[in-house]
């Protein structure tokens, strides 16, 4: 029999849950490859202002999300702890996240304040929306099964979230703005905008908080905090968190300048010619009419064109991994199957360095490699880190989701805002110069060693943490036991 906190979950609750990622990841993808991009490129801030931007909006977004987690935890609601908040701040969320890829006709100074005004206000009600939502997979089900399975669900919707940022906004960009890429952004996020408000909706009135905490539990936070300092496996985790989204935010945000500047556009083009781009082209023209796609029949619209192709074809991989990443996990534990797969796609980005400015074919194919091993890994984080909170309720006698969730929250912000600074703070020390017509040795250089050694390193240095996480398999099974054992002793103790 199972505990009445361990229901097995309904399809459409996994579809509905799933949804409020592929709201939030409309715009963390965005933010994660194209901010960089968009603030240099687009809204012509210098890349050492953008560095200050995203660095120090990001790390003030973080300390805000530490409150947050407490906040969450202490709501009390008829609709419960963390379902709220999802519904509190999707028509915000929508708006400021419209705000932030505008591009008002500012001066210089006036541009970094407006940039660092709505970039802070972005990453705090991505905060206030985001962390109840992963602290909301905690509490739905107490079953470890479900837990993976639910994330698979959610990982494939981040997935389909990236494939749409990573493959077509640019196409969209470039298209709906008519060669005009400030117009082009900001039509394009009044889509995903509407959109995001939409599915987090349908989040709120899909799902049910299950498990919680005894009603006569009241702690401290400050003994919440000293629950986390001498909790190891939360500290792994938020190394890892921290660690793996500087890697993404470094990779993902120097993409596009990989293939702008890095691999030649005779090459790029040689590429989408023998894929039958072309081809594409002129069937996509004779339904939309030629002018809609002007812009890509340009030579210079090549590495936007590969880098969206390429793009596309690791995504699909990652939702192939993903396919794999429940079964691998359920058989020989979360924490190896992470550990073991991370290093893997950290090995494949490594091999890039090596690659002649000609190897468009063979990027190709290790991006889509890098793209399946990676993808394995991505339903775990959020799976694990909910066991963290299981074990630090199995530890404690204390339940404490939220404030474990927001710490790596705080995690992942710090390594998207360290990430995204480095990136663009590295481009400044390189010599980038976005009115360049050509870039310089050094800084063509610089490029490419951020989007193969930097992140191929630090993606190992990530699993390599987990050889001190002590979660294994056998520990998740013990953990679910004694739980569900508790929560059946409390269900049965009179009030």
């Amino acid at each position: 029999m199972r505990s009445s906190t361990s229901p097995h979950l309904s399809v459409l609750e996994k579809i509905g849950y799933s949804l409020g990622d592929l709201a939030a990841n409309l715009i963390f993808q965005t933010l994660m490859a194209f901010l960089t991009f968009f603030y240099t490129d687009v809204y012509k801030i210098s890349p050492a202002n953008a560095s200050f931007i995203m660095l120090t909006g990001g790390v003030i977004g973080a300390v805000f999300n530490l409150a947050m987690g407490a906040i969450a935890d202490r709501t009390h609601t008829r609709w419960g702890k963390f379902r709220p908040w999802i519904l509190w701040t999707s028509v915000p969320f929508g708006i400021i996240a419209l705000l932030a890829f505008s591009t008002p006709s500012f001066s210089e100074s006036g541009k970094i304040a407006y940039a660092f005004v709505t970039y802070l206000i972005l990453v705090m009600v991505y905060s206030a929306n985001n962390l109840p939502y992963s602290a909301l997979s905690g509490v739905m089900t107490g079953d470890m099964r479900e837990r993976n399975s639910l994330s698979s669900y959610r990982f494939v919707a981040v997935m389909i979230a990236q494939f749409i940022v990573q493959v077509l906004l640019l196409p969209l960009v470039i298209s709906i703005g008519q060669g005009d890429k400030a117009a082009g952004f900001e039509q394009v996020m009044k889509v995903f905008a509407i959109t995001g408000v939409i599915c987090f909706l349908i989040t709120f009135f899909t799902t049910k908080e299950r498990v919680s905490p005894p009603r006569q539990q009241k702690t401290p936070l400050i003994q919440d905090l000293s629950d986390l300092i001498h909790n190891r496996p939360w500290l792994i985790m938020l190394g890892l968190t921290v660690l793996v989204f500087i890697t993404l935010a470094i990779k993902g945000g120097m993409n596009i300048f990989y293939f702008r500047y890095y691999l030649t556009t005779t090459s790029q083009v040689a590429f989408l010619d023998n894929l039958g781009f072309t081809t594409l082209l002129d069937y996509l023209e004779s339904i939309v009419g030629k002018a809609a796609l002007a812009e890509f029949r340009k030579p210079g619209s090549a590495p936007y064109a590969t880098a969206s192709v390429v793009s596309g074809a690791s995504t699909l991989a990652m939702i192939i991994g993903i396919v794999f990443s429940k079964s691998l996990a359920d058989r020989i534990g979360k924490r190896n199957v992470y550990a073991f797969f991370l290093a893997l796609s950290g090995l494949s980005l490594l091999v890039i360095n090596f690659l002649p400015q000609t190897a468009v074919t063979t990027v190709f194919a290790l991006q889509t490699l890098h793209g399946f091993l990676y993808g394995i890994t991505t339903p775990l984080l959020w799976a694990m880190i909910a066991d963290v909170a299981d074990y630090s309720e199995w530890k404690n006698n204390r339940r404490a989701t939220a404030i474990i969730f927001s710490a790596m929250i705080f995690g992942l912000k710090v390594g998207l805002s360290f990430g995204g600074a480095i990136a663009a703070w590295l481009l400044s020390t390189f010599g980038y110069d976005a009115e360049a017509a050509v870039q310089t040795e050094t800084a063509v250089e610089g490029i490419r060693l951020l989007v193969s050694i930097v992140p191929g390193l630090i993606f190992i240095g990530g699993a390599a943490l987990l050889f001190g996480y002590r979660i294994d398999k056998k520990m998740e099974n013990q953990l679910e036991l004694d739980l569900q054992a508790r929560r059946r002793a409390f269900l049965e103790t009179p009030n």
